[in-house]
């Protein structure tokens, strides 16, 4: 086919201009991690204690994040960090569950626990702070770890926040979103 005819001195349009896929606007972190792991066809699990479910819950916002999301835990206590997503009970007792340790064996735990038929999640997420408004062991009111874990390795991203409980919670979920894509 020819191309369609255009303005002088404007480049002609190719024929099949309907079949060419337009953006509607810039997409969020959330649908560019979940449009990149369809890319690669890695799937995702995610490990949250601060956070209670905001990283998975911006995955899931994404139409199509069925394709690549294996499901996320809410480990808020301590014990459950260990029990359910095997963080070392030594760590834990030393060093508290907000350490950068604890954050790399929960996105490494994530990945075993919700992997499939014998195999891991390609990609684990794990988020582990102190959103306040106290401090239960002393660290910083925003201190917040940020781990994630892939079949290239690992990566853990420790940060001191500031803002209310909310803020906190929201900026260490959308944090966890851009760490992911920066792994990928």
């Amino acid at each position: 086919m020819s191309p369609v005819s255009s303005l002088p001195g404007l480049p002609e349009l190719p024929d099949d201009l309907e079949n060419t896929q337009v953006s509607v606007g810039r997409q969020s972190e959330p649908e560019r991690l979940v449009a990149r792991l369809g890319e690669l066809g890695w799937t995702v699990a995610v490990a949250e204690s601060l956070t209670g479910g905001l990283v998975v819950s911006s995955i899931v916002s994404v139409p199509g994040s069925s394709a690549v999301l294996r499901g996320g835990v809410v480990a808020y206590a301590t014990d459950v960090k260990a029990a359910l997503l095997g963080v070392d009970e030594t760590l834990l007792s030393a060093q508290g569950p907000v350490h950068p340790r604890v954050a790399r064996q929960m996105a490494d735990g994530v990945r075993r626990t919700l992997g499939h038929d014998g195999l891991p999640a390609d990609v684990g997420i794990a988020t582990t702070g102190i959103a306040g408004p106290v401090s239960p062991d002393g660290q910083p009111v925003g201190t917040v770890h940020v781990a994630v874990s892939t079949p290239l390795g690992s990566r853990v991203e420790s940060v001191q926040l500031s803002g209310d409980r909310a803020a906190i919670r929201a900026e260490a979920a959308a944090l966890a979103v851009r760490i992911a894509l920066e792994a990928l």
